[in-house]
Order: C-alpha cells, then sequence, then structure tokens
C-alpha cells in the first residue's frame, strides 16, 4: 500500500478531532442539535486551519444516517464516502480553475435535481473569492433562492474579495490561526501514534514554523521523519529549515548585550558555513527580544508564558529597555531592508552592526550613534597577542571547580586605585574598579556579574561569586586579565577564587549601579518635587509629573 501523507491520513473525521476552532465547532453542533442549519456557510481563514475539514464535517453530518445529530457515525455510507471524497451528493468545486461564467452555470443548473442518497445536495466552494463578477452574479442568484434541498459551503482565505451581496446571505465563520502550543500537542499526539521518536524541543520549532497551519505543521513533520531518518530532534529540524542554532542566538544576543563587535562578526562567520534562512533567524533574535521586554515590562506575565530563561533573566538585567525596543525596531526593519540586500548575509550582517551603532534618544541624542564611555563599549579593536578573546563559550566548566589562575605582575599604575587599608570586599569598591578598569568585551561583562564575598590579606585573595547560568563567561584568560587589572588598581598582586553564587549573593556591579541610580533618581525627584517653580507649574495647570520621566542630569542635583 503507498505512503498516505500525515496532512491527509490525520485529517479530523469527527468535529471532536478539530483542533484549535472550538467556537466554530461550537455554533456548528448546536445548529445540528437543534436542526436549524443555514443554507449557505462561509468559512474565513489562512491556510490549512480547517475550513474545508469543517465544511466536510458539516456535510457529513447532513447526510449521516442518523442525521440530524452533532457528530457524524462515521460508519454509515454517507459518512465514508465524503471521507473517501466519492460522494455523489457533495460537490466540491475548485473556485480558482473554474472561474468562467460558463463554468459556473454548468454546475448551478444541477441545483433544482433532488439529492440521489442523501437529505441534501452540498455544494463546497473552495477560494470562492476567484469567481469572476458574472460567476458571482449566477451564485447570488441560487442563494436568493435556494431549494431547500440544497446548502452551499464557502472557503477562503480572501473575504475581502468577496461581494457584500454574497457575504450578507451567508453565515460567516471565521477560522483563527493556531497557537504553537496546540499545533505541538497535535504534532506530539500524532507522532506517538505514528511510532516517531520525536523531543519537545523539535515538534516546538516546527509548530511554530507552520505559523499557525495545522497542515503545514504536518507537511514540516513529515519533512522532519526523512531528514531525521525517523527521529525528530531540535537539532535536525533547525539545520532543515535552515535556521540558526539556539547556541548562536545565545551568543549574539550577549555581545550585543556588552557592545561585542568581534563576537558578532565572528558569529555571522561562522553561521555562513550553514545554509542559513538569515530571515528566520532575524525572527529568532527577534522573539528572544520581545520576551526581554516583557519580562523588564511585566515578569508576571513572561513567568505565566515561560519566557524567564537565563537568557531573557540575563538580558532582561543588562540591556536598558529602551536599547530592547530599539533592537526590536531596527530587527523589523532589517527583516524588510534584507530583500534590498546584495545578499542575506550582508544584509544580516548589516543589521547586527546597526543595532550595535545606534543608541537610544535617551541615552545620547536622537539617532545618536554610540560613544564609548565606560558603561558602553564601542565595537572592540582587532585584538593583539596577550589580549583578551572576545568570543562567548558555548560550554562553561561549573562555577566552584574553576582553578584562580596566577595574576601577572602589576605594571606602573594608572587611574584611581583603591586606598590603603581598604576592604577589597567591599562591593563598591569592586563596582569603582570596573567602571576604572577599561575592561572591553565580555570581559567587563565578566567582572560586571562578579559578587565580591571576601579578601584573605596574607594570601591576597579575592573570594568572588558568579552565578552558575553565567559560567559561561568565565575562561582562564579573562579572568587573568581581571586579576592583572585589579592588581594594578590595588597596587599589589590579587588573585580571584571563584565560588558558585546565588541569590543571597552581594552586588554584582550591575545591581550596585542599578541602586545607586535609583537612589539619584529618587533624591533628583524629590528636590524637583520641592521646587517652588515645579510647585506653581503643577498648580496652574494641574499637572503631575511623571517618576520614571526624571534622569538626574550631569550635575549633582539637576534633573531633565
Amino acid at each position: 500500500m503507498s505512503y498516505q501523507a500525515l496532512a491527509r491520513k490525520w485529517r479530523p473525521r469527527r468535529f471532536t478531532d478539530v483542533v484549535g476552532q472550538a467556537h466554530v465547532v461550537g455554533a456548528l453542533t448546536t445548529a445540528l442539535e437543534q436542526d436549524r442549519v443555514h443554507h449557505a456557510f462561509l468559512f474565513t481563514g489562512t491556510r490549512g486551519v480547517g475550513k474545508t475539514t469543517l465544511a466536510r464535517l458539516l456535510a457529513k453530518a447532513l447526510n449521516c444516517e442518523q442525521a440530524p445529530c452533532a457528530e457524524p457515525c462515521g460508519v454509515c455510507p454517507a459518512c465514508t464516502g465524503v471521507d473517501e471524497g466519492r460522494y455523489i451528493d457533495l460537490l466540491e468545486i475548485d473556485a480558482a480553475s473554474r472561474t468562467r461564467i460558463d463554468d459556473t452555470r454548468e454546475i448551478l443548473d444541477n441545483v433544482q435535481y433532488a439529492p440521489t442518497l442523501g437529505r441534501y445536495k452540498v455544494y463546497l466552494i473552495d477560494e470562492v473569492h476567484m469567481l469572476s463578477g458574472h460567476s458571482f452574479n449566477a451564485l447570488l442568484k441560487t442563494l436568493e433562492e435556494p431549494p431547500s434541498h440544497v446548502k452551499f459551503l464557502l472557503a477562503t482565505t480572501d473575504p475581502q474579495k468577496l461581494p457584500p451581496t454574497i457575504l450578507s446571505r451567508c453565515l460567516q465563520f471565521n477560522l483563527r490561526v493556531l497557537k504553537p502550543e496546540e499545533i505541538t500537542n497535535q504534532l506530539q499526539k500524532i507522532a506517538n501514534a505514528e511510532g516517531v521518536q520525536a523531543d519537545e524541543v523539535g515538534l516546538a520549532t516546527l509548530a511554530r514554523a507552520a505559523s499557525g497551519s495545522m497542515r503545514d505543521a504536518l507537511s514540516l513533520l513529515d519533512q522532519g521523519i526523512v531528514f531525521g531518518n525517523g527521529q525528530v530532534t531540535g537539532a535536525e529540524v533547525r539545520d532543515m529549515l535552515g535556521m540558526i542554532e539556539q547556541q548562536q542566538v545565545d551568543t549574539i544576543l550577549r555581545a550585543l548585550a556588552v557592545a561585542d563587535g568581534s563576537t558578532l562578526i565572528d558569529t555571522v562567520a561562522q553561521m555562513a558555513s550553514r545554509a542559513i534562512d538569515y530571515m528566520a533567524a532575524l525572527d529568532d533574535l527577534l522573539l528572544v527580544l520581545h520576551d526581554v521586554s516583557l519580562y523588564q515590562i511585566l515578569p508576571e506575565a513572561a513567568s505565566a508564558k515561560q519566557a524567564d530563561s537565563d537568557l531573557v533573566v540575563h538580558l532582561a538585567g543588562t540591556m536598558t529597555k529602551e536599547d530592547v525596543q530599539l533592537y526590536y525596531q531596527i530587527g523589523l526593519l532589517g527583516k524588510r531592508d534584507m530583500l534590498l540586500a546584495p545578499d542575506p548575509v550582508s544584509g544580516f550582517e548589516m543589521t547586527l552592526l546597526r543595532m550595535l551603532t545606534f543608541h537610544p534618544a535617551g541615552e545620547g541624542g536622537a539617532g545618536s550613534s554610540r560613544e564609548p564611555p565606560a558603561q558602553k563599549v564601542s565595537v572592540p579593536k582587532p585584538r593583539t597577542q596577550g589580549q583578551d578573546s572576545a568570543s562567548v563559550p558555548t560550554t562553561g566548566a561549573s562555577v566552584d571547580s574553576l582553578p584562580p589562575t596566577e595574576p601577572a605582575e602589576p605594571a606602573s599604575r594608572q587611574g584611581p586605585s583603591a586606598p590603603p587599608e581598604t576592604d577589597l570586599a567591599d562591593p563598591d569598591l569592586w563596582a569603582t574598579f570596573v567602571d576604572d578598569s577599561g575592561l572591553k568585551g565580555v570581559s567587563r561583562e565578566f567582572a560586571m556579574n562578579l559578587s565580591p564575598r571576601s579578601y584573605d590579606p596574607q594570601k591576597r585573595v579575592l573570594i568572588v561569586s558568579l552565578k552558575p547560568n553565567l559560567a559561561q563567561l568565565h575562561s582562564p584568560s579573562r579572568q587573568a586579565s581581571l586579576e592583572n587589572a585589579f592588581s594594578q588598581f590595588n597596587g599589589a598582586p590579587v588573585k580571584l577564587k571563584l565560588i558558585e553564587g546565588s541569590e543571597e549573593s552581594p552586588e554584582t556591579p550591575t545591581q550596585n549601579r542599578a541602586r545607586h541610580d535609583s537612589e539619584e533618581k529618587a533624591e533628583v525627584y524629590q528636590t524637583l518635587m520641592e521646587d517652588p517653580m515645579v510647585k506653581d507649574i503643577m498648580e496652574r495647570f494641574d499637572a503631575t509629573v511623571v517618576p520614571d520621566s526624571i534622569r538626574p542630569g550631569k550635575q549633582q542635583g539637576r534633573a531633565e
């Protein structure tokens, strides 16, 4: 027996089998139970969401031997005939190939004749919007005065092209696109029934690629089974679809967060070795940025949709809200511009360079490019021998087992340094050091996420902690660079010993900066609210001051 495609084999045979269209199924079953079935129905929606499937199920229910019933029996001649496409009283018409008036008249001339086997003669016209104007006129005449034994079931992906006179004579049901989780659950059910080994990541990736269409998802599942030699895994599916690898998504976004241009370019070069769909790659980046923005603004909503992954939480704490919004907008525009780029690779790369270059208006002026201040680094220069690598490793060792690296002997000190008899484990001191250190790229991010715990002056060892989900930031060369810089800052050699961090760990420089910014903002807000001029303006115009709109200026006590 020849193989039957999954999209055909798993076409719903009963209303209860239909996925994601409960609002339409409920209305149809109620009409059938009460025997109040209209003479014309219009099913609208994008491809593969169940328009013709629901029409066929309705045709079965109308002509089933147990009719009228909300569920066709599935075993009588009418039910089996409809399932096999050979029921004489169900006339399926493809309007895309029969647009001429002569074709329509030939079909409608037989409307007057009674059904041969069933209770109703059912006309199922697919893509009805493709009919010509004359054909619509002929159809309208029949819809105005239909025989009692005829039912019209119309389906279209573009209802706007139907004349209002046709729309007004039909009961219209709008089918929605399916949610990714609905498609994933159905794919899992089918994979289990077919004896196919499939992991959750692979099925979820197929569901997202289907863009709300169950038929597309089943076709992709068929393709994935063949591509994976009987197995459907996340890696195989992404390779099949030409999608960017998840670790590359992580690397790109982490590099963007610290303005690490070298890592961005290196990652794009790695991607070029595979057949990547760069439009889909931008989509992957945009999806994560959406989750980051959601977590920053409504963390409880992000948790509810399980979007609070380690990557999302990390980026939400590293990027500003304005940066995330700007990156998202640049990504959307990049998808449009990629069609005009000399090639997809350069279009994708240019989009990332725009994200790296431009900065929100609130941090340097509208449309301004990035400056290289201490907190925002510019694109790193090419590395010289002995300089820290800027690439983000894809794997990392457990934090508590990382060996301390012998620091280089400090060179002549430059810039501010730690005063004598200072507690080197003070979070404020560590934050000051990171700000003045000149560290760049991932080395700076590594330092920004370390929490000083305690200092042993005898051994000259500073114990710092790093959360396990950030272990990939560590490398021996980065630790050596950090120890060398801190030794210069301290004026004496210092070793670092890493241990695993927790939620109760002391402040990291990132958290320290956020706290100081919040305190400064509150102080400026209080000063502003006590200003007589501000009070006068508020009283005259019944105005209020929005706290989030206040930003401390460069001068102490000045608000913008």
